[in-house]
């Protein structure tokens, strides 16, 4: 059963209105206003965003897997065997990565244990050895999840919107890490691709060791008091 232009244009709908409100409720401006609006309650603000991230992408998800459509291409004999191979190295690239972020943070649940009421959270800037190939290494496994799937028209519909808002949201993401760490994001962001490693933009180890005691360094040096004249 092929997808009807009213359901292509319901399902671009709701993937629309689920990257607008995430995105919305991930800006700083929004943050600042709940911490500003419920003070007291501003500790909770993380873990209650990515509970409603959750949450949100139900009715898209059900619509991909409801409607489906024609099945356009699926996978076979040895691509079949690469393809899942290149899921599963993802997936495996996803948990081993888990080791250089702290996990309580981000999923917001240190904060509401100790009762953190600060809305911005940038943590110190570290690199893990992915970071060293592409920016948003953790957007990239999710793209070549996505892409190895075998395809119907509506989870292509589906992946097309959300490789979009991936790309869209990683230079959001980038304007709050540029605000955070300065100088020092924008020379990685110029030495290392986004989404796609590229030959010749892949850090050395020492190089990414190097960026990382910069920004300690900078973010010591805004900590410090400053003499009174």
């Amino acid at each position: 059963m092929t997808l009807s232009a009213i359901q292509v244009v319901l399902l671009v709908l709701a993937w629309s209105a689920y990257a607008v409100l995430h995105s919305a409720l991930a800006s700083l401006t929004v943050k600042r206003w709940v911490a500003a609006r419920w003070p007291h309650r501003a500790h909770g603000y993380r873990l209650g965003f990515n509970l409603l991230a959750v949450v949100l992408l139900l009715p898209p998800l059900w619509l991909t897997f409801d409607w489906r459509g024609a099945l356009l291409w699926s996978w076979s004999g040895p691509w079949a065997w690469m393809a899942n191979g290149l899921a599963l190295a993802a997936v495996a690239g996803f948990v081993w990565s888990t080791r250089y972020y702290n996990m309580a943070e981000f999923s917001g649940g240190a904060q509401w244990r100790k009762a953190h009421c600060a809305v911005e959270d940038p943590g110190r800037l570290r690199l893990s050895p992915l970071h060293r190939y592409v920016r948003h290494p953790w957007y990239s496994l999710g793209l070549v999840i996505l892409w190895t799937r075998d395809m119907d028209e509506a989870r292509l519909v589906s992946t097309l919107c959300i490789t979009l808002y991936l790309w869209l949201g990683s230079l959001l993401e980038e304007r709050k890490l540029l605000a955070f760490h300065g100088a020092v994001y924008a020379d990685y962001r110029r030495r290392v691709a986004g989404l796609v490693p590229w030959p010749g933009r892949i850090l050395r180890r020492e190089e990414a060791r190097a960026l990382e005691a910069r920004a300690r360094t900078a973010a010591a040096a805004e900590v410090q008091p400053r003499p009174r004249g």
